[in-house]
């Protein structure tokens, strides 16, 4: 009894914790012989088919060789046979040497033999190396287990015999695709997914791809309407990766559209001839794809944004190579795009497949770099732009800290070369990539700020180089557009991600506030390079870009010397010339050509350029407690400068930049007035911090006496931009209907010669007719 009961708990133990994996192996097992058993069956199938085809006399040749087969000699074989044996290297000076090359292609008549070759004798391909013809769809059929030979000795093949290569080439093109062969485990992970559907539901599906089929039986695998409308109904309703390989190799003839293979490309397995099939095939690879991959291959994303794809599941193992031939072709696709919704919906295509990407390297170097030429691209619109954005902005958040640095540097090089030219037609893209840009160093400051700090680092370099090196063409390392675009978008990224409310939100100091000292130093050492007039447009930027900082983090700036060091300038400091040249606008020109020099013109905006950024830099304090005390020298300096401009010798009779300086200086005045009349109420003494910086605090700005004169600047500025603005516009659609005008002139012209000409041909015809009758 007490056996008994032992072995009822032990059998009790096992069915709980071991029956049922037992169970599921042994029908894995059993699944695995059964195919083998199939797959026997076929090939015993087809060897006898070939012994019939072959004759006894071969059979028997074929039984009894053990691997000693000797080269076969192309002049004792019949056509039959020598399509029949497979395909062996036939040396033309010894014809009965063995083949001293091994071919990966196998027999397609002859079985497989257990122990089978020797030297001489033809190796079978692996699975992975398994050529599938690009319009087939069952995998099931015995086509599908055929073995086609390997591209090594395809090119081997090309090399020995280029006349037979040639005929392949010309007669059966399928043969010499190897791209699609790593798609066939897609038709095969989909042939083991119908096998778990019921048989009612697959005899359902099988009928309807005979049907269709049938329908779609078209020449030279030409792709209709009918053919992707079957495919997207598949993907739509259930998912279908056999469907979904035919689409991306659909995708893909349709990347390379127009492309001969005289130039080198290999042919493709669609020729698409109609624009409506072209546009069909787009929508759907580009909208569904990602869902079935996403369906198969599910992503978990956490709330902080990490990703997680399962790579090691035999799914994603089999669908990397569908998508690596998707990515490719989209890549090869976005060269060759030019419409706005195109581009746009092409590189939306790309986000949702970003995290299968992460463990392919190469690929994702080379969708990096076509993506950042799409958001750098001066021809590129502001939605194509913003759209690229969203994929790298995808990239930094999914990607680990090799692809987000890579990403950042892209970007910035990016940055750099997209901002070379700037006019008043690029200007708006280069603040666009500016602002985009400066999002993505905070989504991870510890990155961010490595790759800040090296690129703050360079531009100290160059600027170090240039005044040690000081030769003649040194100051243009340091003095173009692309460097004045490089300190001002460090200092976006600085005011964006170092501003109260964002340390508030993240609760911690930022990282990157450090890079405020340097990339400061380096900016006041660079406008000072060359204190030459010429160079004043370039100036106003540099402090515009520390102005920017200096609003959002709160940090002082001494910015007060450089612009009086302009005021004091001998461009400003004497009279100017009588000019009627346009004025210099100042926001797209870093330095001022030589026939501004010393105008009336220049003088003028120069007077403006100060008088707005004295205004905006006191504004920035005008509700401190010391701004008093802050204002007295600049005001003192001013009022040198009116009183020594009001000499008749020396002096500078330019009423309107004085006007725009006696007004500041009004304004700064009665801004330390108002603040003594506040401070006078206070019971604090000067030590108290914490009542300082709480002094007028929560007082509007825009109420101070400054504050109110800044704001009307500012509105008169943006009219006087809106009005140029439209102006420009008015300007240019003259210029494009003058010529317009011009070509139809010269249209009219051609067709009044093409009359004459005419005209001549019939005289000359009517003499020539005349001479002949007169003769």
């Amino acid at each position: 009894m007490a056996g008994a009961k032992k072995n009822f708990k032990a059998t009790k133990k096992f069915e709980s914790k071991h029956l049922k994996g037992v169970l599921d192996q042994r029908k894995a097992t059993a699944k695995i012989k059964q195919r083998q058993q199939v797959k026997t069956k076929k090939q015993a199938k087809r060897a006898k088919d070939a012994e019939f085809f072959k004759g006894g006399e071969d059979g028997e040749n074929a039984t009894k060789s053990n691997g000693t087969k000797k080269t076969a000699n192309v002049n004792d074989m019949s056509v039959d046979d020598f399509f029949g044996g497979g395909f062996e290297f036939i040396e033309k000076s010894q014809p009965g040497k063995k083949a001293s090359k091994k071919l990966g292609k196998r027999k397609r008549d002859e079985p497989e033999e257990d122990g089978a070759s020797d030297e001489g004798s033809d190796l079978d391909m692996s699975g992975d190396e398994v050529p599938v013809a690009s319009g087939s769809e069952d995998s099931g059929d015995e086509d599908a287990d055929d073995v086609g030979m390997s591209k090594e000795a395809m090119d081997a093949l090309a090399k020995d015999d280029p006349e037979f290569y040639n005929f392949l080439k010309e007669n059966d093109p399928e043969a010499l695709e190897f791209d699609d062969a790593d798609l066939a485990e897609v038709d095969e992970l989909s042939a083991a997914e119908e096998e778990d559907q019921p048989k009612k539901k697959r005899k359902k599906d099988k009928k309807q791809t005979k049907t269709t089929e049938a329908e779609e039986d078209t020449p030279d695998n030409e792709l209709t309407q009918v053919m992707v409308a079957r495919w997207k109904a598949a993907i739509s309703e259930r998912q279908s990766l056999k469907a979904a390989r035919q689409v991306v190799l659909a995708f893909r003839s349709a990347a390379h559209l127009n492309e001969d293979d005289e130039d080198g490309g290999r042919s493709q397995p669609y020729k698409i001839s109609s624009p409506e099939v072209f546009h069909d095939i787009l929508i759907v690879a580009l909208k569904q794809i990602p869902e079935v991959l996403q369906h198969h291959v599910p992503i978990k994303e956490s709330s902080s944004g990490k990703v997680h794809v399962p790579t090691e599941s035999k799914k994603f193992k089999v669908l990397s190579n569908l998508l690596k031939s998707y990515i490719s072709a989209i890549l090869h696709l976005l060269d060759t795009l030019s419409d706005d919704a195109t581009l746009k919906l092409t590189l939306s295509a790309i986000t949702p497949v970003i995290p299968y990407l992460l463990s392919f390297r190469k690929l994702l170097k080379n969708l990096i770099k076509a993506v950042v030429g799409f958001w750098s691209q001066s021809t590129s619109s502001d939605s194509t732009r913003i759209t690229a954005f969203l994929v790298l902005r995808r990239l930094v958040v999914v990607g680990d800290n090799g692809i987000r640095e890579a990403v950042l540097k892209a970007t910035y090089q990016g940055l750099i070369a997209g901002s070379r030219v700037t006019n008043v037609n690029t200007l708006q893209g280069i603040n666009l990539m500016k602002n985009s840009a400066a999002e993505l160093w905070g989504l991870d400051q510890n990155i961010g700020y490595t790759t800040a700090f090296s690129f703050i680092r360079q531009l100290a370099i160059h600027l170090r180089n240039s005044i040690v090196h000081n030769q003649n063409e040194s100051y243009k390392t340091i003095y173009n557009w692309q460097y004045v675009h490089s300190l001002d978008f460090w200092s976006c990224v600085l005011a964006e991600h170092c501003s109260p409310l964002k340390e508030a939100e993240s609760g911690k100091e930022s990282q990157l506030k450090l890079l405020i000292y340097p990339l400061v130093q380096v900016t006041l050492g660079a406008m000072r390079l060359i204190p030459t007039a010429t160079y004043f447009p370039l100036r106003f930027h540099m402090i515009r870009s520390l102005l920017r900082i200096s609003r959002s983090t709160g940090t002082y700036i001494p910015l007060a010397s450089a612009l009086l060091e302009v005021l004091n300038s001998a461009e400003m400091r004497k009279s100017p010339k009588q000019s009627t040249i346009k004025p210099l606008d100042f926001h797209v020109a870093y330095k001022a050509p030589k026939s501004y020099l010393r105008t009336r013109v220049y003088q003028d905006g120069v007077g403006d350029q100060i008088g707005e950024l004295f205004s905006e830099y006191f504004v920035l304090w005008s509700t401190n407690i010391a701004f008093p005390e802050f204002a007295l020298p600049v005001i003192i300096m001013l009022k040198r400068w009116l009183k020594q401009s009001r000499k008749k010798t020396g002096g500078n009779n330019n009423n309107k930049v004085r006007a725009g300086l006696v007004l500041l200086v009004q304004k700064l005045e009665a801004n330390a007035k108002f603040i003594e009349g506040k401070r006078a109420k206070v019971d604090f003494s000067p030590k108290d911090r914490a009542q300082v910086d709480a002094f007028l605090k929560d007082f509007e700005w825009e109420k101070t006496p400054v504050g109110a004169y800044v704001v009307a600047q500012r509105k008169a500025g943006a009219e006087k931009a809106k009005m140029l603005e439209q102006a420009r516009k008015d300007d240019e659609r003259k210029r494009k209907e003058e010529e317009q005008e011009a070509l139809e002139e010269n249209a009219e012209e051609l067709d009044d010669e093409d009359e004459e000409m005419e005209e001549f041909d019939d005289e000359v015809d009517e003499d020539e007719d005349s001479d002949d009758d007169e003769d």
